[in-house]
């Protein structure tokens, strides 16, 4: 997943880049309230993990900002402040979550791959890493950047996308984007096949592939951090 971090204290920032990293998971942190509420979009997140105390603003300011803006990508407090005050504030504010600091990492993990499994079943969004399939418009993004997908297309690449890593049946494929009842040629996979690699490529999405796997049928590979398809 792709967390959003904003966080000021170098160490912990160090400390949850090294750990959700060796987890596959990619980090982006800003230091300041101000960095990140200049960013494009804080939807492109699957969680932002949030400080109380920040040096130009407070976590709970900007977290109104996002409210009242209408993103609706999970928060999750992560602060000293632990009084039950301060939860319920914190809580009550927008924040879906509250950890407070000193925590152990693996606790935040499990919380945060809650709350991004609760985001993606809430708006139906895939997220590969960088790359997004949004149902509701039909296309794939990475950031500001869009590729329309047409129907076929987009059955395709769901059906690929439900099971990452693993090779899917030519035939099953094919019922899934086409229908049982679909009379026409077989090699109309691999021409949409064709289609869906030439708009992951003009994405510049080079850590998602669609790979034949002979005698058999496609797989979506996805890369970790830092890494290419294999």
């Amino acid at each position: 997943m792709r967390f959003l971090l904003v966080e000021d204290e170098a160490k912990m920032v160090l400390l949850l880049r090294k750990g959700l990293g060796e987890e596959g998971h990619t980090l982006e942190v800003c230091s300041r309230g101000s960095e990140a509420l200049a960013l494009g979009s804080p939807e492109d997140y699957d969680v932002i993990v949030l400080d109380w105390s920040l040096p130009d603003t407070d976590g709970m300011t900007l977290l109104k900002c996002w409210r009242e803006a209408g993103v609706r990508t999970p928060v999750l407090m992560l602060t000293a402040r632990g009084t039950t005050a301060d939860k319920v504030k914190g809580l009550r504010s927008g924040a879906d979550d509250y950890l407070v600091k000193p925590f152990d990492f693996e606790e935040l993990l499990a919380r945060l791959e809650v709350l991004g499994r609760r985001s993606e079943a809430k708006d139906g969004v895939v997220r590969l890493g960088e790359l997004v399939l949004e149902p509701g418009r039909r296309i794939l993004r990475i950031g500001s950047r869009e590729e329309s997908l047409t129907a076929r297309e987009f059955a395709l690449f769901s059906a690929l996308a439900r099971h990452p890593g693993e090779p899917q049946v030519r035939a099953r494929l094919m019922e899934q984007t086409w229908g049982p009842d679909f009379d026409g040629s077989a090699n109309v996979l691999d021409v949409y096949v064709g289609y869906l690699r030439t708009k992951l490529e003009r994405l510049g999405a080079a850590h998602v592939t669609i790979r034949s796997v002979r005698g058999v049928g496609y797989k979506l590979v996805v890369a970790l951090p830092g890494e290419r398809p294999a």
